[in-house]
């Protein structure tokens, strides 16, 4: 079974599963990404209580987890996307 076999057959919403490619595409060699609620609205044409219910899906069913973020100041910046395993899954380049 491929791995992305298996978000399809969990019986997700399509919100989650647009979010999760998407993060899976922004993810660094860590399966790592920060983007902005906002950003990740924006980039799918999706409202941002949209792309909330879908993180909670993801977080749920164990496709990522989050962590938040601070700046300097103290002051919340972007959440951290994680993609466990994600190294696992990614093609190499060349």
């Amino acid at each position: 079974m491929n791995y992305f076999d298996s978000i399809y057959s969990d019986n997700l919403p399509s919100r989650a599963v647009h979010v999760y490619m998407y993060l899976v595409n922004r993810a660094n060699t860590d399966g790592q990404c920060w983007p902005s609620v906002r950003r990740i609205a924006k980039d799918l044409s999706l409202s941002p209580s949209t792309v909330k219910r879908a993180i909670e899906d993801l977080t749920s069913h164990g496709y990522i987890k989050i962590e938040q973020r601070f700046r300097k100041s103290g002051a919340k910046s972007s959440l951290m996307f994680t993609v466990p395993d994600f190294s696992k899954y990614r093609t190499p380049k060349g």
